[in-house]
């Protein structure tokens, strides 16, 4: 999987400094550009050549229920973060997962132009660049430093005040789920419904690094579902968290 993230950073740097095509998906679920497809391509050749007997899900492949019958499962988002790859930032992401039995169990995230990859193995602990990597110890969520979307604030998503956090924002979700797993944030949270692929694999990297995460209403996250949308996500130390669920209405 490491090998693959690698090899996708270079295709997808490839088209850097070139006008890339790119097109709007149906049903307004955004853009897609011709390295999305390329890096889908060569992710579905390679990992399935790899483990052929895992199921697929992918945002760039039609969905296939056979992968509902696989006792494992890779959930790939080629490209985390496309508007920021069309816009030229460098804060877009690969994101690698294989779930078993509804349970991650191996992930990468690399952000090529950042020259960074996680990685996270169960029971192995998460890395970054191949050094250990902890989730911060702030409890209090009063002056917590705080990765979410604009919508997230809005006075009917919590029980009472919005809470007074340091807000900050990162358009592609497994960045954001990595930056809590490194401790350079307090917690990220986003409560809209969100794809499996865009948090799968954050989610093993944000456990092994001590992290809770879980949906919008305090649920463990469970992938490979038939409809692969999960109730939106909120990770963070364990402490932390639970203030957050608490102050969240769900």
């Amino acid at each position: 999987m490491i090998e693959a993230a690698l090899e996708s950073g270079r295709i997808a740097t490839g088209f850097a400094g070139q006008t890339v095509d790119r097109w709007e998906k149906s049903g307004g679920a955004g853009p897609v550009t011709e390295a999305d497809i390329a890096v889908n391509r060569m992710l579905a050749k390679e990992l399935q050549a790899a483990r052929p007997g895992y199921g697929w899900l992918s945002e760039e492949t039609e969905d296939d229920s056979t992968r509902l019958v696989r006792d494992k499962v890779f959930i790939i988002d080629p490209i985390d973060g496309t508007r920021s790859f069309i816009e030229g930032s460098s804060t877009w992401a690969h994101a690698l997962a294989v779930a078993e039995q509804g349970v991650v169990t191996a992930a990468v995230i690399y952000l090529p132009l950042r020259d960074k990859m996680y990685t996270a193995e169960v029971g192995q602990g998460a890395q970054l660049n191949g050094q250990p990597i902890h989730v911060s110890e702030r409890a209090e969520l009063t002056g917590a430093s705080l990765l979410a979307a604009k919508p997230s604030y809005a006075p009917e998503n919590w029980i009472g005040a919005v809470p007074d956090v340091a807000r900050a924002y990162r358009p592609s979700l497994a960045y954001r789920l990595s930056l809590v797993a490194e401790g350079r944030f307090d917690a990220m949270l986003t409560l809209r419904r969100t794809w499996e692929w865009d948090i799968a694999a954050g989610d093993l990297i944000l456990r092994e690094a001590g992290a809770a995460i879980s949906d919008r209403a305090a649920q463990p996250l469970l992938f490979n579902n038939p409809t692969p949308l999960l109730n939106g996500v909120v990770a963070a130390n364990p402490v932390l968290h639970g203030n957050i669920s608490q102050a969240l209405r769900t």
